[in-house]
């Protein structure tokens, strides 16, 4: 059966706020890069592990939907949390995920804040019917 995964920037509009996401894919090398694959990476797996074990919710999510093209899929998640410095959960992922200087503890992972605004700019794209439409032109 498909999957349907939401474009993060749709999530954002969905929820009203800016948005949480982790792209899990290598930075330094392009033959790394091209040759990744989110199911076999033990890493992504463990961090879904302990999402799961602090009954933080995730799901899959797309890279901000663009009308350049698509990309596929490639194991990014959504964090159901606001980037909230009063929110505990919040601060548990951020020390989990992030050394104090903030730089990334696995920089093999990139940790994302989509602030609602920039979301808004793909507004359009919820019109009924814009994507098959798009589809049609592209």
């Amino acid at each position: 059966m498909p999957v349907i995964i939401e474009h993060i920037d749709a999530i954002a509009r969905q929820k009203q706020r800016g948005v949480l996401y982790i792209d899990f894919r290598p930075t330094a090398d392009d033959e790394e890069l091209f040759s990744y694959d989110y199911e076999d990476d033990e890493r992504r797996q463990a961090l879904l592990d302990w999402l799961d074990q602090q009954s933080i919710a995730w799901c899959r999510c797309a890279e901000v939907a663009s009308e350049d093209g698509f990309e596929d899929y490639a194991g990014q998640i959504y964090i159901d949390l606001a980037l909230d410095e009063s929110d505990p959960k919040y601060c548990l992922l951020r020390d989990h995920l992030e050394c104090p200087d903030g730089s990334m503890r696995d920089s093999n992972m990139t940790f994302y804040h989509l602030p609602l605004e920039a979301a808004m700019q793909n507004a359009h794209h919820d019109e009924p019917g814009f994507w098959e439409r798009w589809a049609k032109d592209f």
